[in-house]
């Protein structure tokens, strides 16, 4: 395992552009992306192809719930000793803000993120002929103010439950559990902002299925309600329980820039 960078904040240089490890990095949040998409997402689908006219129900949202929670644990898992398993925009930006990566690498997972989405949709509308596939809309009566207060309260839980099991260098041993306690926090949320607004809490597994079934309304509260979230438990953990004069542990959660090495 690797040693943590310090805290600081850079735009990156060419070196780290074109090194390798970003270039592994980047495609591990594709991959994991994908997988996290297209289970997730898929499971959505498979609902409405088993049960369509169920209709909302409380068990069809605990078997969403726990699809999420458990895509995201592998997916985390399967990335997080290359690129930290960060598998959503929101979380990336949160680390970006704590300065716990550059600008340029934060690029690169969001196009690989937002890639990985969108290729999960592509095959899922494929290999289920849905053509419309299933994205995110605000429940009946529901008025974006809310849902954008859901996306960032949530948001803001999931993001924060990754800088203390992920990221904090007092956490110990309890990183062993990082993807698991990640993946919970996620179902927990959808549970409760799912049939309201749907429980996006990534801009990614939004934007995916919104550009193939071409569905936009009320698409920009799932960027901006997860990027407010993120953003402010990034700051908050960083600055207000991280000490400053902690030192940088052994962790696997965030290899070197390449500057380090």
């Amino acid at each position: 395992m690797r040693p943590y960078p310090v805290r600081r904040y850079g735009f990156g240089d060419a070196h780290e552009a074109t090194h390798p490890d970003s270039m592994r990095a980047a495609l591990a949040e594709f991959l994991s992306t994908f997988v996290f998409v297209f289970a997730g997402a898929g499971s959505i689908l498979a609902l409405e192809k088993m049960y369509p006219e169920t209709g909302e129900t409380a068990s069809r949202w605990i078997v969403i719930a726990l699809a999420h929670a458990l895509a995201l644990f592998a997916a985390i898992s399967a990335s997080i000793n290359v690129s930290g398993g960060h598998i959503n925009p929101a979380v990336t930006f949160g680390a970006l803000v704590g300065g716990r990566i550059s600008i340029i690498r934060a690029i690169y997972y969001w196009i690989a993120q937002l890639l990985g989405a969108v290729v999960a949709s592509l095959l899922l509308r494929l290999v289920t002929n849905n053509m419309r596939t299933g994205g995110f809309v605000l429940a009946s009566g529901e008025g974006e103010v809310r849902a954008l207060l859901f996306e960032a309260i949530m948001t803001f839980g999931l993001v924060y439950t990754v800088y203390a099991t992920a990221i904090d260098p007092k956490r110990g041993s309890l990183g062993i559990i990082a993807p698991l306690a990640i993946g919970f926090i996620l179902g927990a949320n959808i549970l409760v902002g799912g049939p309201f607004e749907g429980a996006a809490m990534n801009p990614a597994i939004a934007f995916g299925p919104a550009l193939v079934g071409w569905r936009w309304r009320h698409h920009w509260v799932y960027w901006l309600g997860p990027f407010l979230g993120g953003g402010l438990a990034g700051l908050i953990y960083e600055y207000m329980v991280i000490p400053t004069e902690s030192p940088p542990i052994h962790t696997h959660h965030q290899p070197l820039a390449p500057e380090d090495y």
